[in-house]
């Protein structure tokens, strides 16, 4: 199965960290505007998902959405979420721990997008 979102080892680390203190999280991989384009993570409860923005997956048991004006540039690729120390997102949940979330993406392979297109992912 083709998953449509990913996330490195260290991201993966950071969200344990992060519902072990906060309990479960989601992301909202936002389009843009004040804080650019950056996957953003809240404690479950404290962000309002939209009707309109879209489930990409789940990393490290936590749901992934992307807004639903922004799925049409994303979706013809797979979403990559790392951590790296720095400072993120005022309102993204680790900002305090000194590391943030990025998020990088590739194109999906012909066959890949097939996949996706037969399990009505797209």
């Amino acid at each position: 199965m083709v998953e449509r979102v990913l996330a490195t080892p260290a991201a993966l680390a950071l969200i344990e960290r992060l519902v072990a203190k906060h309990g479960p999280v989601l992301f909202i991989q936002s389009g843009g505007c004040c804080d650019g384009s950056a996957p953003n993570c809240f404690a479950r409860g404290e962000f309002a998902v939209a009707p309109t923005d879209v489930l990409l997956g789940e990393i490290g048991g936590s749901p992934v959405y992307v807004g639903g004006s922004h799925y049409d540039y994303v979706k013809h690729t797979q979403l990559i979420i790392d951590a790296r120390p720095g400072v993120g997102d005022n309102f993204s949940l680790e900002g305090p721990e000194g590391m943030a979330f990025h998020a990088s993406s590739r194109l999906f392979t012909d066959d890949e997008w097939a996949a996706l297109e037969a399990a009505g992912l797209v």
